[in-house]
């Protein structure tokens, strides 16, 4: 049956425990499957971000997060979706180490740890306690409204939301700090995820065909610059 909970405010939204309680159990038989080939490799990566039109953001004054649904929902065609489990259920799994999951509900992660790949901290996940792990959209929802996502129908955005290719889990201060910049505003603190970020940051440009601004493309340019 599929699963909408965990009520979204913010873009980024504490990954606290939410839905039922669940039995410890060993890892999820459940499938955590994104894109084939994504993040592209650099080489690759370039070839997307010099295919990428070019041109400044629009109606940023007009971007309301309800327009990318006010939940997760795995009620989309995007990668994770339909498998059963709650997006953010489908982000932990996917992105924690030393996992356990329920039992009884496969998709609920009882515990973890993070180690967040912005800023290399290792950070605990305990089903139902405080953390520190948020859910980043790596191209953020209102950088992706300005770059064209405003013209999209509503599920497409809903799609985009929940699609695990544009989704991570990370330190939540630095989540925070990250907003809706775009990276010639801001980069990951660690330099040893520059490569990674700006493969992933290129790939979620091509794959939904949104635009990159002039300053905006100069500095992917320089993240991909930083890989082997």
């Amino acid at each position: 049956m599929i699963r909408t909970v965990c009520a979204l405010v913010l873009a980024g939204a504490a990954l606290t425990g939410c839905g039922p309680p669940a039995d410890a159990g060993r890892a999820s038989p459940v499938p955590v499957v994104g894109s084939p080939g994504f993040p592209p490799a650099a080489a690759e990566a370039r070839r997307q971000l010099a295919r990428l039109p070019v041109a400044w953001g629009e109606h940023w004054q007009t971007y309301e997060r309800v327009r990318f649904g006010g939940s997760w929902s795995d009620d989309t065609d995007a990668p994770g979706g339909r498998n059963g489990c709650d997006t953010r259920d489908d982000v932990l799994r996917r992105d924690l180490g030393e996992l356990r999951t329920g039992d009884r509900d496969p998709c609920v992660v009882l515990s973890g740890v993070l180690v967040d790949p912005y800023t290399g901290k290792r950070l605990p996940y305990a089903y139902r306690k405080a953390s520190q792990i948020q859910t980043d959209h790596v191209v953020a929802l209102a950088a992706a409204w300005r770059a064209g996502a405003w013209a999209w129908t509503d599920a497409r955005r809903l799609a985009y939301a929940n699609d695990l290719d544009v989704l991570l889990a990370t330190d939540k201060p630095t989540n925070l700090d990250k907003s809706s910049k775009t990276p010639d505003k801001w980069r990951p603190p660690r330099r040893e995820y520059w490569c990674e970020y700006g493969r992933r940051w290129t790939g979620i440009k091509a794959k939904y065909g949104l635009t990159v601004s002039p300053p905006e493309k100069k500095a992917v340019e320089e993240l991909l610059a930083t890989c082997p």
